[in-house]
Formats: C-alpha cells, structure tokens, sequence
C-alpha cells in the first residue's frame, strides 16, 4: 500500500496518555524496502557505536551512523558524534517522509542490527540539542523487530511489531513521559536498518 497518496489518512496514537506516537505502517513497498536496505547497508559509512557507562567506554556490536544538513555535534551516551553530509539515497528518503508527516529534520541518525541478539535498552530520546517537543520519525528496513514502550511513572508497557519499510513517528511529551527500546530476541537471525529522522537545534 502506497500511503504517499493517502495524505488526509487519520493515524491513531497508539499510546493511552501522556505522549503521542503515530504508527504509518508500511509506507515502502516489499520491493523497494528491500532495494533500499541494499542500498543503505551497502553506502552508509557503518560505524560500531560507542557509549560511556558508569565510567566506562563501550564498543557495542551494533554499528552506527549520523548525517545531517551541516556537520552538527552531537552528543548522547557521553560520546560525541560529527555528522556526515547527505548521501542522495537518504536525501530521497527524507523527502518522501517530510511529504508523509508534514515535519522537516535535518538530521538522521541510523543504526544497523545484524541480528536480533542486538537490540537497544530502555532510553528516551531527551538530549539537549534535539528541537523539544519535535517529531522524531523512525523507518525500519530488513527484519520485523519488536519495539517497545514503558510509562516512566506508570510503567505501563505497549509493544508494537515493526515491519519492514514501516513508519513510527513520536512527538509532543513522549520523551518526557515514555521509555522506549527494540528488545534483543534470538527468534531472528537477520539485520534490520533502521532509520530515525530528527531536527537538531543549532546553538
């Protein structure tokens, strides 16, 4: 389903209070997520992730990278990160998903899990250099994951099932109020890419 031509469609929130996260579906069809994901695995300057914890720096298997509009800073995990200038695959990405959601980013940070057995723990994304309240849309690629969403007071969870080319925008409080993270599962043996468009505030 080509949902590019479907602009007035309604997106339920798929959380009960205190944030909203829009879930788009497949927004690519199976044919051109998969020409994509070649795309991105095979251009996309790959990177493995780094991160301080408890005052120690972690190499994690899962790599990484960042591009942006400029070579903005940008810090998370205790680690600084330079973005790298648009490759035209991403810019025709972007394009697409601003048309979609009617935001703009300047910014995507990607990440590329080689299996299931890597995933991302519980974690919002509340750094200072993101625009507040700003739309963060995150397009998969490769294998269905799980993703996940926890109440930081509640800790009432909602989990939802990403497929390939599908699209999960979250906006407003969700940073604020909700943790969210793509459990690791050893029911799936093959990468996914996914993608997360953002705006970074120039100081």
């Amino acid at each position: 389903m080509d949902l590019f031509s479907e602009q007035d469609t309604v997106y339920t929130n798929i959380l009960p209070f205190d944030g909203e996260v829009n879930y788009y579906g497949i927004v690519f069809s199976k044919e051109k997520s998969m020409a994509i994901y070649q795309q991105l695995f095979d251009q996309i300057e790959w990177r493995n992730d780094e991160a301080i914890i408890m005052g120690k720096k972690i190499v994690t298997k899962r790599k990484v990278a960042w591009y942006a509009d400029k070579a903005f800073s940008y810090t998370y995990s205790k680690i600084t990160k330079q973005a790298l200038v648009w490759i035209p695959e991403l810019l025709s990405i972007k394009a697409k998903i601003e048309e979609l959601t009617q935001e703009t980013y300047n910014s995507c940070l990607l990440n590329l899990y080689h299996s299931g057995e890597e995933g991302m723990a519980w974690h919002s994304d509340g750094e200072k250099d993101l625009k507040k309240y700003g739309a963060i849309a995150s397009l998969s690629f490769g294998a269905t994951r799980k993703f996940a969403f926890k109440h930081k007071e509640q800790g009432g969870k909602i989990d939802i099932v990403l497929e390939s080319g599908s699209l999960l925008v979250m906006k407003g409080t969700t940073q604020e109020n909700w943790l969210h993270r793509l459990p690791p599962t050893k029911q799936v043996h093959t990468p996914r890419i996914n993608l997360t468009f953002r705006t970074i505030i120039e100081k």
